[in-house]
Order: C-alpha cells, then sequence, then structure tokens
C-alpha cells in the first residue's frame, strides 16, 4: 500500500538526513518498511518528500515481498523495519530473498539493546544479531561516524552476493 506523503517542510533529526543521504549516494531508490520509533526522523523524512515515494507496510514480510519487485524493476531497495519485525520477515528473506538472490538493503532498528526496554522487546534485543547470523545476512552496527562509507560496503555487498545485507540501528541515532 502506499503512504501518501505529507506535504510541507522537511523534519530532520539526528543523523536521519545524512544517512538518507548516504543511501542515495549509493543509488538506493526504493524504499519500504514498517515504522518504529527509533526509525522516527528517517520516517519522518520519507514521508514528507513525496520523491522517495515511501511504502508504508503493514507487515515486513510485505515489505520485503515489495521490495524484491523493486529489486526485478530494476530498483536498489531499502526495507526499514523493528528487530520484532525480522521475526516477522525471516520466511520471506528465506524463501525469496535468499533463495532468488533478490538483493535488499535492511535497516533494523534494535530494540531491547542491552535489555534496556519494554518487556516484549528484550528477548529480540538479545537475538538480533544471532538470528541474522543463522540465516546468513552479514551485518554491521550503524556508526553516525561512518555513515557513507557503510552504507557504500552494504551496496558493494549487496552488488557482489546478490543476498540481503543489514545494517542495525541503535537508539537515537536516527530518531
Amino acid at each position: 500500500m502506499y503512504h501518501r506523503p505529507v506535504s510541507g517542510p522537511t523534519v530532520a533529526t539526528g543523523y536521519a538526513r545524512a544517512f538518507l543521504d548516504a543511501l542515495e549516494r549509493a543509488g538506493f531508490d526504493f524504499f519500504a518498511g514498517v515504522p518504529c520509533s527509533l526509525l522516527t526522523g528517517l520516517i519522518a523524512l520519507l514521508d514528507a518528500e513525496e520523491r522517495y515515494g515511501y511504502l508504508s507496510a503493514v507487515r515486513e514480510d510485505t515489505a520485503i515481498g515489495a521490495a524484491a519487485g523493486a529489486y526485478l524493476g530494476g530498483g536498489k531497495p531499502v526495507v526499514f523495519m523493528q528487530n520484532s519485525g525480522l521475526g516477522v520477515s525471516i520466511n520471506a528473506l528465506a524463501s525469496l530473498s535468499l533463495l532468488y538472490e533478490l538483493p535488499v538493503l535492511l535497516v533494523i532498528s534494535w530494540r531491547g539493546e542491552g535489555g534496556q526496554d519494554a518487556p516484549e522487546h528484550r528477548l529480540m534485543g538479545q537475538v538480533t544479531d544471532r538470528l541474522l547470523d543463522t540465516i546468513g545476512i552479514r551485518h554491521d552496527l550503524l556508526d553516525p561516524a561512518r555513515l557513507d562509507e557503510q552504507v557504500a560496503a552494504a551496496a558493494a555487498r549487496l552488488d557482489q552476493t546478490r543476498r540481503p545485507v543489514a545494517l542495525i540501528v541503535r537508539k537515537g541515532i536516527l530518531e
């Protein structure tokens, strides 16, 4: 489902604008996902600027499917999700993206990092990186001082391997 952007001035908080600019410089041109409070600054920018055509999905596996279609249509997709959404999207990643070599950059917010969050986020906070390792998705922890470098490296990995790659986002970076 297409989410109609909000008109008006752009909103930029934290490193959201710098991250989005880095994504564009690396050629990413399709943006979909499920909102998360740790990504509010980024989602606000995507919603506010019509040129991004941000697809606000109702579920993470739906966003993965849309990203697969975007890739097959010549796009370079990014999917934004909370780490609980990683759990929701494991099957779509394993049986679609990984199986058919449909690369997508996953930007995953790290709820429950260090056990510091609402109880429902704690377990996923403990296992996020292990889940990615288990299904063979390379990942890196997003560092605001290395945004361009990390996004460029992820884009190169996607091109080389044709497999999903993930950037994990800590609280406070893209809010």
